[in-house]
């Protein structure tokens, strides 16, 4: 295991504001600092962080260009035009697709939809995809999770006699496309309220505001279970208005799930009623996504908007089918880029992983990428060729902005694109040397040894005492969790395993841990810790945890369970 710094978060405000919040809600000082960490200082912030509503869900024409799109849906709703949804092939961009084919055909309209092929014509608007929809006969495309940056493809629509609205959640570049209407809430000029909206998140405001205009604003409630599945999918901040479209969408989910959803979770073996967005992110959204990187992605919206749950379960086991086949593919490109790694690099000397394989598949490198991160603590790219070129993902360490380095490099690549945190990248064969020297030039130059140790940041230390029913219950009202409201990271200190520790599963560690002083005796388990087995041993021997708290069920009742996130063994002799 790599080691990992410990840091407790320091509360910037007067203890007497803690106090006060602890007091007004009538909880503990603990659920109070992580109230306060989340900008919640008062009775009123947090009945509505608490409650949020649809009522607080912001007006669409706020958003810059709204009103020119909803006009020209409606024209073609009522002119009969044919619609083209055009989509990506992820989960967002295909639950963006579903809502807006679904909505649009609940008003009658004259609707398709297209979603490329990732491994044929790649991510966006393309000019093949574009000669399709002209084929087609459409006179209006919506793309939805992507276009803001293709201005080429929207002037070769222009020229093909198609009109097009931008649905996109990306960061523009300097250039905003010549499009009918933009929606992007982070396009320079937009006064939108909230700038973190998924794809799906922007394509449910623009049927918001044609929901508006003719009066049925209700109509678009609906599918919110599609803007959570996005949402969650996509790693948004889960504050503001994609904490009221997540929670409201998983609460679709959980009682009335329409039979594509109900249909992904029978066959991936989950239970109705509870599912999260943790469960969301790590079950249902790599079904979907799987089709996609290994095939046509149109098969998931084909699910997503079936009414018949006999054909939805059809076509689940097919992207059940699919996504068993791409782990598959997954486990062998992680075997063969472990072995590059242990026998052929040397990471003491390059601080950056650059691997090619030219056999490698195009579909799961970003997720391999994503592994050896988490493995090495490196910056990490991988590579596989296609069509001649070098092509792959980029995945970042936390204080590393991987897009800056490579636009260090881009003099070496055919392009680039992405964020600090992950790109994607192009290169040519004969280049792949000499890309490698410079980019871990790059990282020397830009990053030290304390930046590649990882750093948990824990939000308080407690003891077991303190995870009371009444704790717990507050806790499960943070929810949805994920990024901007993160579950909450615990430490508590000199507490000791109460039975045998074992390793189950993949490397899994499961033990049991009490606290002196404390009747609480807690199940615990830790993904891919199975290494800590034999130091925790020792009943007798004092660790410190530092954990979430989820829950298990047993015997048909609920209880607590810590999940480790790291584990330190503490010296006899030190202090409780």
């Amino acid at each position: 295991m790599i080691q990992k710094k410990w840091k407790i978060r320091e509360i910037e405000e007067d203890n007497y504001i803690v106090k006060s919040l602890a007091d007004t809600l009538n909880i503990s000082d603990v659920l109070a600092k992580l109230l306060i960490f989340r900008g919640i200082k008062n009775f009123s912030q947090a009945k509505q962080f608490f409650r949020p509503t649809i009522d607080s869900l912001y007006d669409p024409f706020l958003m810059d260009g709204m009103e020119a799109a909803t006009y020209r849906v409606i024209k073609a709703i009522t002119e009969n035009q044919r619609i083209c949804i055009y989509g990506d092939y992820d989960v967002d961009g295909t639950c963006s697709t579903a809502l807006v084919f679904l909505f649009l055909k609940q008003l009658d309209a004259n609707v398709e939809f297209y979603i490329p092929k990732r491994l044929t014509e790649g991510y966006g608007l393309s000019k093949s995809g574009l000669d399709h929809i002209r084929d087609i006969g459409a006179d209006l495309l919506i793309s939805v999770d992507c276009g803001i940056t293709a201005i080429d493809e929207i002037e070769y629509a222009k020229e093909l006699g198609i009109d097009t609205i931008i649905c996109d959640h990306h960061q523009p570049k300097d250039e905003i496309p010549d499009a009918y209407a933009v929606l992007d809430p982070l396009k320079p000029g937009c006064k939108y309220p909230f700038q973190f909206l998924s794809g799906a998140g922007v394509a449910f405001k623009l049927i918001q505001g044609v929901a508006e205009r003719i009066g049925k604003r209700e109509l678009p409630l609906q599918y919110m279970d599609l803007v959570a599945l996005a949402g969650a999918a996509d790693i948004v901040p889960l504050i503001d208005e994609n904490r009221i479209l997540v929670k409201e969408g998983l609460n679709i989910i959980n009682t009335n799930p329409r039979p594509g959803i109900k249909a992904l979770i029978q066959t991936s073996n989950m239970q109705l009623g509870n599912l999260t967005s943790g469960q969301v992110v790590f079950t249902i959204a790599p079904r979907i996504n799987a089709v996609g990187r290994l095939g046509d992605a149109e098969r998931a919206v084909e699910l997503l908007i079936t009414i018949n749950y006999i054909e939805a379960l059809q076509m689940a086991q097919v992207l059940e089918s699919e996504n068993y086949e791409r782990r598959k593919i997954d486990e062998d490109t992680f075997g063969d880029a472990l072995e590059i790694v242990e026998s052929s690099l040397d990471l003491t000397e390059d601080l950056a992983i650059i691997l090619h394989q030219e056999k490698w598949h195009p579909g799961v490198i970003g997720i391999v990428a994503s592994r050896l991160v988490e493995k090495y603590y490196r910056p990490t790219i991988m590579l596989t060729t296609v069509d001649g070129v070098a092509k792959g993902s980029a995945r970042s360490v936390s204080n590393f902005n991987i897009y800056d380095a490579l636009k260090k490099c881009e003099d070496l690549l055919i392009h680039f694109g992405g964020h600090q945190a992950a790109a994607g990248l192009a290169v040519e064969l004969e280049k792949i040397e000499e890309f490698r020297s410079k980019f871990n030039r790059v990282v020397k130059e830009s990053i030290n040894g304390e930046d590649l140790l990882p750093e948990i940041v824990i939000d308080s230390k407690i003891k077991f005492s303190e995870i009371t029913p009444k704790f717990m219950k507050v806790i499960d009202q943070f929810a949805p969790f994920g990024p901007g409201n993160m579950r909450p990271v615990f430490l508590t200190e000199n507490v000791f395993v109460s039975n045998t520790p074992r390793v189950v599963g993949n490397n899994h560690l499961i033990a049991t841990l009490k606290q002196d002083g404390s009747d609480k005796v807690f199940d615990c388990i830790g993904f891919n810790m199975g290494t800590f087995c034999d130091a925790i041993a020792n009943p007798n021997h004092p660790i410190d945890v530092v954990y979430t708290i989820d829950k298990t069920a047993r015997e048909g009742r609920v209880f607590p369970q810590l999940k480790f996130k790291d584990i330190k063994i503490r010296e006899i002799n030190q202090e409780s």
